[in-house]
């Protein structure tokens, strides 16, 4: 049974049809999902999505691509949605230099103060990392005494095991579908398995078999395909192996 460790099935994408998107990844063998919150105003939907079960399982966290919806006092109300919630991560947090016009201090703020949120409640924390993985990785180092996964990986190797040597796991979703990501298709092929989550980022980074078109978690065998093609193993095998990553990280119960 998969376990889409990263999907943000909240999203307004989604708004039309999310039961029968939910009932499609169940047919397709994916049990329980993972959804990260992006922006504090989005939480109170994402805790009643989750609330209904179908193995949905919420973090919050506010995401560095929307900057300008964040304020310093979603910080603080953080700690109580933690506290009074019991989230399975926090996130979605981290940094993005992609971007062009988001403050990198302001961003590093946000972070840290996550961070720090996620080593006092010693819970594991979703990351985005895009072209900005080398302060990642610092930004974890300082604040030690971490765990979890920095999504949608496209770093290096050395980056990899820079964040295996720190706990954290690595997920690989759509983009390693497509043959001409060979970096990330090579790293995948021989990395430990203890430190593979798949996701799909659904709505978004569709596998190259939809290219262009809404992801949604369903597609998360299509992935789950590829990667045990590369590794050489059975599909069922690696899905059981990400799963039991999933669930040990996020510390998912068991599908019913």
């Amino acid at each position: 049974m998969l376990v889409d460790s990263h999907c943000h099935l909240d999203a307004a994408e989604f708004d039309r049809d999310r039961d029968q998107v939910i009932a499609r990844a169940r047919d397709a063998g994916v049990a329980r999902q993972v959804i990260p919150a992006t922006v504090a105003a989005g939480w109170p939907k994402l805790r009643g999505l989750c609330a209904g079960g179908d193995g949905l399982f919420p973090a919050y966290g506010l995401h560095p691509m929307f900057l300008e919806e964040h304020r310093p006092e979603h910080l603080a109300q953080l700690r109580d949605w933690i506290e009074r919630e019991r989230p399975v991560a926090i996130g979605e947090c981290g940094l993005d230099y992609f971007v062009d016009g988001l403050d990198h201090d302001a961003q590093q703020d946000y972070f840290d103060g996550q961070l720090a949120l996620a080593r006092e409640y010693a819970l594991p924390v979703i990351v985005h990392a895009r072209r900005a993985v080398d302060a990642v990785i610092a930004a974890i180092r300082r604040t030690g005494g971490l765990r979890g996964v920095v999504h949608s990986w496209s770093g290096s190797r050395q980056q990899a095991e820079q964040l295996w040597d720190l706990g954290f796991m690595l997920g690989i979703g759509g983009p390693v579908t497509y043959e001409r990501a060979r970096r990330l298709r090579g790293l995948v092929a021989d990395m430990p398995l203890e430190h593979l989550l798949l996701e799909t980022d659904a709505p978004d980074q569709p596998d190259s078999g939809i290219r262009g078109e809404r992801n949604e978690p369903a597609r998360l065998r299509a992935v789950c395909e590829v990667v045990a093609g590369l590794r050489g193993i059975a599909p069922d095998e690696l899905a059981a192996a990400t799963a039991a990553n999933a669930g040990r990280l996020f510390g998912l119960p068991a599908p019913v």
